[in-house]
């Protein structure tokens, strides 16, 4: 173990773990997408896929900021909630809680990403990396305003068809 690690590589690894997930999301929204009965869901996974682009070319300029090669490192988590995802779309597939539980693990996954942009947000700055700093914080109000829209669709209907007996 190095014991000659610091912040710079803490943050590197950090950057290449979210570009990790970033990539496994853009891959899994459209399923969830497709997956999603009411015709909001559908909208909200799509915007958030196209945000989601957007979002991985903001790591590519931190990546070039850094002069470092952008690549991911496996990201256990996201493979995680992104498994569990996928066994709700499996297992609740033509019910009437399939939404909410759509809804639920794309709030896993913007919570984990606000923790991630959070983070690498905080650390921009005490590594004086402004311009990075300032890319992190337009993707952690994102992602946060995309986990209020979450919740929103979930109280306007999906939470309460949820409770039905058939799909609507």
């Amino acid at each position: 173990m190095a014991k000659d690690k610091t912040l710079d590589d803490l943050f590197l690894d950090t950057l290449k773990d979210i570009y990790f997930a970033e990539r496994k999301i853009l891959k899994t929204l459209p399923k969830m997408q497709r997956a999603a009965q009411s015709d909001t869901l559908k909208g909200a996974f799509g915007k958030h896929r196209e945000e989601t682009e957007v979002q991985v070319e903001r790591l590519l300029e931190v990546f070039e900021m850094l002069g470092k090669p952008a690549r991911g490192k496996t990201c256990d988590a996201i493979e995680g909630i992104v498994a569990e995802g996928e066994e709700i779309m499996e297992e609740f597939k033509g019910t009437p809680a399939l939404d909410a539980g759509l809804i639920s693990s794309a709030q896993a996954v913007e919570h984990y990403e606000i923790t991630r942009y959070g983070t690498l947000k905080r650390w921009a700055e005490e590594l004086g990396l402004k311009d990075a700093a300032a890319l992190f914080a337009k993707t952690l109000a994102e992602e946060t305003r995309t986990d209020a829209d979450l919740t929103k669709l979930a109280d306007a209907g999906a939470n309460a068809r949820a409770k039905a007996k058939t799909a609507a």
